[in-house]
C-alpha cells in the first residue's frame, strides 16, 4: 500500500487527518496548495527515504505560491537518487505538543498501543507507556500520567493543558483500528494537540 492508500483508509475509519493533495510536479502542488489554502507544509513521498527531515526533505509554513515553488525544487533536490512518489501537499498543522501514538502485534500478546512524546526526537527520548489492547479511557489517563513528559500535557509553565478527551479517544481507536484491519505495526507520529484539538501529520502502518 503506497502513503495515499494508508491515509485513505485512516479517513474512512474515522481518523481526522489534515486536508492533503499528492502531487508529481510543480504546477500540481502550487494547484494543491491553492486549493487547500496556505500555509501549508511539504514533504517527499518516497520508500526509499526513512527520515526526511534530516536530508531537507521536508518543508514547512510555507505562506505563499512563490515561496512553494522555491521549497518545491529544494525537496525534490534533497531526494536525488531516490525513486520518489511525489510531493505531499498539507495544510499546515496547529502548534503545541507532538505527541506519537501507534501500536504493534506482540506475539505473545497481541496489539499493544503505544502513547509517547513525539516529533523528530521520539527516538532519543523514548518517553512511552504502553498497554495490552483493548483499552479504556482510564487506561489513557494512566498512561498519560506514566509519562515523563506529561507536565507538558497538563499546561506546565503557563501552557494551557492539552485536549485529553481527544487523545483518549484517539488511542482507543489506534487499539480498535488495529484489530480490525489486522495491523502488524502503527504509527501516528507526530500528532500535535493544543486544548481544542489535535492535527494527525503524518501516519504509516503495515499488515
Amino acid at each position: 500500500m503506497t502513503i495515499m492508500d494508508d491515509f485513505s483508509l485512516l479517513r474512512k475509519k474515522g481518523f481526522r487527518l489534515l486536508p492533503y493533495v499528492l502531487a508529481e510536479n510543480e504546477e500540481e502542488a502550487a494547484k494543491a496548495a491553492k486549493k487547500i489554502g496556505y500555509p501549508v507544509a511539504m514533504k517527499i513521498v518516497s520508500a526509499q527515504i526513512s527520515h526526511k527531515t534530516d536530508i531537507g526533505g521536508v518543508k514547512v509554513n510555507i505562506k505563499s505560491e512563490e515561496a512553494l515553488r522555491l521549497a518545491y525544487k529544494e525537496v525534490v533536490s534533497a531526494g536525488k537518487g531516490a525513486k520518489l512518489d511525489g510531493i505531499l501537499i498539507q495544510k499546515m498543522a496547529r502548534k503545541g505538543i507532538e505527541l506519537i501514538v501507534g501500536g504493534k502485534r506482540d506475539p505473545q500478546f497481541g496489539h499493544m498501543v503505544v502513547l509517547g512524546l513525539g516529533g523528530i526526537y521520539v527516538e532519543i527520548f523514548r518517553d512511552i507507556s504502553a498497554r495490552i489492547c483493548p483499552v479504556t479511557k482510564k487506561d489513557v489517563e494512566e498512561m498519560i500520567l506514566e509519562l515523563r513528559s506529561h507536565p507538558l500535557l497538563e499546561g506546565a509553565r503557563g501552557g494551557k493543558p492539552i485536549n485529553k478527551k481527544i487523545l483518549e479517544e484517539l488511542v482507543v481507536r489506534v487499539c480498535g483500528f488495529m484489530h480490525d484491519e489486522d495491523i502488524e505495526e502503527m504509527d501516528l507520529n507526530p500528532v500535535i494537540f493544543d486544548e481544542y484539538g489535535c492535527d494527525i501529520v503524518d501516519a504509516r502502518f503495515s499488515r
